[in-house]
């Protein structure tokens, strides 16, 4: 990761580029690394990284002279279960959409593939020809040459003993040799990026785990090289490896070790073998490869490797320290992640962005409850076990849990909710679970229980926790100026409005979208999306050094609860809150329930009617009871996420990212052009350009179809688009899907199109209207 960002800065003329190494080059992980090269990945930027890397090892030898080891022989996945096929071509589909070659082949052909292997319990497989691996270190090597012939430098045995700051900005690293000025640094420190990144002032929740391979000596009947088999059913990847064989696992539960115990000075040497903790992977193996039985064992390798809580690597600008760029927690996909992020984490250095939204990647998306030693061994060793898990819908988290409840967790708990972890904070998708539930690709045991929500809300009135939502404070005589210049909508209205607006990059492409509610002339406060809050309070502040304002994380100190329905009305009346009665759509204003202060606003994020109700946390339990015993009853996650794809409201992360702009996803409704905000020239040149609203809903013929948004849209045979979100309508019968469609003939009223499912096509309709509108959903008065 370290050489290829050198190599891609000094490519893009960064001259002055140098790389301090602790050790020698390779040391740590790269050096055993197994190296494979599987491109496909669960977003089409993430895949086009891997893609990058591909196209750069097999290119860097003709370019350096340096061979780099790249052996392209594809990847075979078998399955050996109902719901591991389907995911499998979930999969191929996947591939499909993005581009890339994949293709569903039987059990025999796999046998063919791989003739080594036991076939008697594979169902299915899917044949992926344009993966590969590479050599670890010959691929360094042709990296550092790419550099150097640049004019980067290259400093090995040098180790960093501290980093410079000056107002929460890089000015340099202090090395064992002698003091380095910098106004930029790349963190590409693998297993111990957790220590070196507190030396800016920074914590990252990075954690190795022990990951082992088995190599053997030669074995009859390799020759010459092998795809690579995945056998995820078993916990197994398996290529050749010099004749012989590699066996490597992600167990189900892994072994987290503690950095400290490592050491500083391991640079080339291994953890001891375990063979108690790999016997249950070498029984799957004998299973799948019966010339293992035989065969001469080299070695039982155990190398750290580095994990992050949520499986996916780091990359961007640190929240707290400008100019501390982070390129480490690679959980296990760093030899074929790095020539795709090496040139990524380049282009954030030079530009301030990458050139693809990559949020997934993003390291302000960890809170700070992950940062701690215990949260880190309890979720790493789950981390590596999922990393051949089936990516079942509704999948959760089993460790580390707990970690931020909201005021209201307590009654959640005595209604029996499922709950999901977010942000670090626990929110219950449903409640009445009567037992854990089945992990399926097919209707959910959640969902009738989940029906019930939604008829709550549609026929009475529901109450959601929206506790978690990011809350800022901005504050101070230019805040209204401030967010103007950083939101896309007019945010100078009069005290007691709430707006809808974007914060927009200079490209167009949306950052965030919020809900600002104006308090006063000089104060704001910003509802902003739960995982969101540390990027856009960084966003802000990024922007508001000009400006005489404050900015303030709220967060934990309100509660909000949504309640939502056609009762809505009656209950407020109930509870003397009549104030709120007279508000209007987007309107704010202040009031009391049981006896406590709330501010409230008039919107609603599942298209039925009423109110947003803001509250100190430690008054939101006495609120909560009295909206029940006047009628209001609990609605989970699961159910609002329902409701706002049959509205068509856009979630960030699924239907909307930086890579999208309000004029092609239908929210330039909520852009003031008369006003001089950030990423305004942009919008105006795709609007001259005729660039329109890409987004649509997509009702399915079939009612019992499940559909999970990432699926290829088709039209005439050819992939027009994907769904980014979907879910069951309970208001309308059907499963409902929001799709970004880029073929314009195809978005009008009615265009059927087929929706690619693993690999089984179903038939829907595009409608330009939201699939359920109430038109407003007006509230029964009394």
């Amino acid at each position: 990761m370290g050489c290829s960002t050198l190599y891609h800065l000094a490519k893009e003329g960064v001259s002055d580029a140098v790389l301090v190494e602790r050790n020698q080059l390779t040391s740590g992980t790269t050096w055993h690394s197994a190296a494979q090269v599987r491109a496909l990945r669960s977003t089409r930027n993430l895949t086009d990284l891997i893609r990058y890397s591909v196209s750069l090892y097999s290119s860097l030898e003709e370019e350096t002279g340096q061979a780099t080891g790249w052996i392209n022989k594809g990847s075979l996945s078998i399955a050996t279960s109902q719901e591991r096929l389907t995911h499998i071509r979930r999969q191929e589909a996947l591939a499909h959409l993005f581009g890339m070659p994949a293709q569903s082949i039987s059990p025999e052909e796999a046998l063919e593939r791989w003739p080594l292997m036991n076939g008697v319990d594979i169902i299915g497989a899917v044949w992926s020809p344009e993966d590969g691996r590479v050599s670890p270190s010959d691929l360094c090597a042709a990296l550092v040459k790419g550099a150097r012939s640049r004019g980067a430098k290259i400093f090995e045995n040098t180790g960093v003993t501290g980093i410079l700051t000056r107002h929460g900005k890089i000015t340099g690293v202090e090395t064992d040799r002698g003091k380095i000025d910098c106004d930029a640094i790349a963190l590409c420190t693998g297993l111990w990026s957790k220590s070196a990144a507190a030396m800016a002032g920074v914590q990252i929740p990075v954690w190795p785990c022990e990951h082992f391979y088995l190599l053997t000596k030669p074995i009859d009947g390799i020759t010459g090289n092998m795809p690579t088999l995945s056998d995820h059913d078993s916990h197994l990847y398996i290529r050749d490896d010099s004749g012989g064989l590699l066996v490597g696992c992600f167990e189900p539960l892994g072994k987290a070790i503690d950095p400290d115990l490592i050491g500083k000075d391991f640079a080339f040497q291994l953890l001891p073998e375990d063979w108690d903790h790999f016997e249950p992977m070498m029984m799957n193996a004998l299973h799948r490869l019966p010339a293992l039985e035989t065969a001469e064992v080299k070695m039982l390798l155990n190398g750290p490797e580095s994990f992050t809580p949520d499986g996916s690597f780091m990359l961007g600008e640190s929240a707290q320290t400008q100019g501390l760029f982070l390129g480490c927690g690679m959980n296990s996909v760093g030899i074929a992640t790095s020539g795709g992020a090496g040139m990524a984490l380049a282009h954030c250095i030079i530009n301030g962005h990458t050139q693809v939204d990559l949020h997934e990647a993003d390291p302000k998306r960890f809170p700070d409850c992950f940062n701690s030693a215990a949260a880190l061994c309890q979720r790493v060793p789950e981390v590596l076990g999922k990393h051949y898990e089936i990516t079942f819908p509704g999948r959760q988290w089993t460790t580390s849990r707990g970690l931020r409840k909201t005021p209201l967790h307590g009654c959640w708990e005595k209604l029996k909710a499922h709950f999901g972890q977010f942000y670090g904070w626990e929110r219950p998708l449903y409640f009445a679970k009567q037992a854990e539930p089945r992990m399926t690709f097919a209707k959910p045991d959640w969902f009738d229980q989940v029906g019930r929500e939604v008829a709550h809300a549609h026929e009475g009135a529901a109450i959601f926790d929206q506790s978690t939502f990011g809350k800022i404070e901005v504050e101070g005589g230019d805040a209204a100026k401030f967010l103007d210049r950083i939101c896309a909508n007019n945010m100078d209205r009069a005290p007691g409005c709430a707006i809808y607006t974007a914060m927009l990059n200079q490209r167009g492409g949306i950052e965030s979208d919020l809900t600002a509610m104006r308090i006063g002339e000089d104060h704001y406060r910003l509802f902003v999306g739960t995982t969101s809050i540390r990027r856009d309070l960084a966003w802000l502040k990024r922007h508001a050094e000009q400006y005489q304002v404050t900015l303030r994380d709220s967060t934990a100190e309100f509660a909000v609860l949504g309640l939502m329905g056609p009762d809505a009305g009656a209950i407020i009346e109930k509870v003397g809150a009549t104030e709120l009665k007279c508000l209007k759509y987007f309107q704010s204003g202040a009031s009391h329930i049981a006896g406590a202060h709330i501010r409230a606003a008039r919107l609603s994020y599942v298209g039925e009617a009423g109110w947003e109700i803001t509250c100190k946390a430690q008054n939101a339990e006495r609120i909560y009871q009295v909206l029940c015993q006047h009628g209001a009853r609990p609605a989970g996650m699961f159910a609002q996420s329902s409701m706002r794809i049959e509205k068509r409201f856009l979630a960030y992360g699924h239907d909307l990212d930086t890579d999208i702009s309000p004029v092609q996803c239908g929210l330039d409704f909520a852009v003031a052009w008369d006003t001089d905000f950030i990423g305004k020239g942009a919008l105006e040149k795709q609007r001259d350009a005729g660039e329109g609203n890409r987004i649509v809903s997509i009702i399915f013929d079939d009612p019992d179809v499940v559909p999970l948004g990432n699926e290829p849209v088709y039209f005439n045979g050819q992939i027009i688009g994907k769904t980014t979100s979907a879910s069951f309508g309970y208001r309308i019968g059907k499963p409902v899907a929001i799709a970004d469609i880029s073929l314009a003939q195809a978005r009008a009223e009615g265009t059927q199109v087929q929706i690619d499912i693993a690999r089984n096509y179903h038939t829907g309709r595009i409608t330009l209207k939201p699939a359920f509108d109430p038109k407003g959903s007006r509230m029964r008065q009394k």
